[in-house]
């Protein structure tokens, strides 16, 4: 196996850490360059790699769920990123979260052991002549780089922006006015539930609605993905949009009054200590001493120390569909790749999704094999196919979700036989493509 060649990696985020990981498993020399701590970015806070900064969740594990499904399939191709969650992850109920610094600490150590792995801690501001060249800056590239990738591919770069919720000291939560519990019973109780009633969550709304918030720069449009909109704007289509939506008390009884309380705010726990809490879905663009006065007005945050805020920033997205092939490849240069969020793929788990396949295929180009497609009928494969292939006009990031996968087979009618049946086919079909490779 020849280790002669190498593969050159800008962004050690989770594409690039998965990417990084799959080439050097592969037998194949990897150099990444990491720009922190050199240049941090306006989110980060450590140097350590594939550091999660938007949630500590990376969504549900069951496989009859989308991400859960394709959390298997990375599985079955050997994610790293999957790997070091599940040594440090936190109670979730059925979703799969972690400590968000020891994850990192511990994706950066078991890449800097890899003996075929280089970390370079230097910004790249220009396309390296390096192939394969694996671009896997994510949601945060740097103006210089992004000029460049926009001087690569000939188009106008798109943008929108994504919020981050604020995160609370456990200790100054009042725990009289709060209660454990998962929705419906599900899972373990893992989530720190706030009930309002119609008057709590009326001035909740009425505070949020008037709050101060920082606004994007005069030469910036704010183009907002639904999965990530801020709470104020949800708030803004209506009185009642929130509690239909992220703060939805469906599926909970207070133990308090044995009812279901008019709203809920939800915390999840975000290290393994249990000593801080995420406002689950209250990503913000609030100014931070608007956050603490509306947040506290919330039952049980009453005294609420924040160790972080909510902050917002621009994620930056090519038009993969008039630029990509389903391999990842660029159409104009197949030495280059592009992974992760810059794909236009959303989410934690769906970039490193890319990461794993891009590394993959720029591996198999180094020893003179062909790029491989994998299944459409695959989680993995159908977002890709939706990247790469989408032919609407207002291409947008993607989540992971059975509408990407094909119909089944006979057509099936029943939403949960369908989700059943739609499983065991993505199943069958990873299994028999990784078959096909491995021979």
């Amino acid at each position: 196996m020849s280790t002669t060649t190498h593969i050159t990696i800008i962004g050690g985020g989770f594409a690039g850490s998965e990417a990084a990981w799959a080439a050097a498993q592969a037998g194949v020399r990897v150099r990444l360059y990491e720009m922190r701590p050199v240049r941090q970015t306006p989110v980060h806070h450590t140097a350590y790699l594939a550091e999660p900064v938007c949630s500590n969740s990376f969504k549900s594990n069951l496989v009859t769920t989308a991400s859960g499904l394709l959390k298997w399939e990375m599985r079955q191709l050997g994610s790293i990123v999957l790997a070091c969650a599940e040594e440090v992850a936190v109670p979730a109920g059925e979703a799969l979260a972690v400590d968000r610094e020891l994850f990192a600490q511990v994706v950066t150590q078991r890449l800097e052991s890899h003996p075929l792995i280089e970390i370079v801690r230097e910004e790249v501001t220009d396309i390296l002549p390096d192939r394969p060249l694996i671009i896997a800056t994510g949601p945060l590239t740097s103006d210089a780089l992004a000029q460049a990738i926009g001087r690569l591919t000939g188009s106008k770069r798109l943008y929108f922006y994504d919020a981050v919720a604020p995160i609370v000291d456990a200790m100054t939560l009042n725990m009289e006015r709060i209660f454990v519990a998962s929705r419906y019973g599900k899972g373990d109780a893992a989530y720190l539930n706030c009930p309002m009633t119609r008057e709590e969550y009326e001035a909740f709304v009425d505070a949020l609605l008037s709050a101060e918030t920082v606004e994007p720069h005069d030469f910036e449009e704010p183009r907002y993905f639904e999965g990530c909109l801020p709470i104020e704007e949800i708030a803004a289509r209506g009185r009642d949009a929130l509690r239909f939506s992220r703060f939805k008390p469906v599926g909970l009884i207070d133990p308090r009054t044995g009812k279901r309380p008019y709203a809920v705010l939800q915390l999840r726990q975000e290290n393994l200590q249990g000593t801080l809490y995420g406002l689950v879905g209250c990503q913000t663009r609030l100014k931070w001493g608007e956050q603490k006065r509306v947040f506290r007005l919330v039952p049980g945050l009453e005294n609420a120390e924040f160790v972080r805020y909510g902050v917002m920033h621009r994620n930056t997205y090519i038009h993969s569909p008039t630029l990509l092939e389903p391999t990842l490849q660029l159409r104009s240069d197949a030495g280059i790749f592009f992974a992760g969020q810059i794909t236009g793929v959303e989410g934690y788990i769906e970039s490193a999704m890319c990461g794993i396949v891009a590394g993959l295929n720029a591996a198999r180009l180094v020893k003179g094999m062909p790029p491989v497609t994998l299944p459409p009928d695959t989680m993995m494969g159908a977002l890709l196919d939706y990247i790469s292939h989408y032919a609407g006009k207002d291409f947008q990031p993607m989540n992971a979700n059975f509408g990407l996968l094909p119909e089944p087979e006979p057509p099936v009618r029943d939403r949960h036989a369908r989700i059943a049946a739609n499983v065991e086919r993505a199943q069958r079909s990873l299994r028999e493509f990784l078959d096909g490779i491995q021979r």
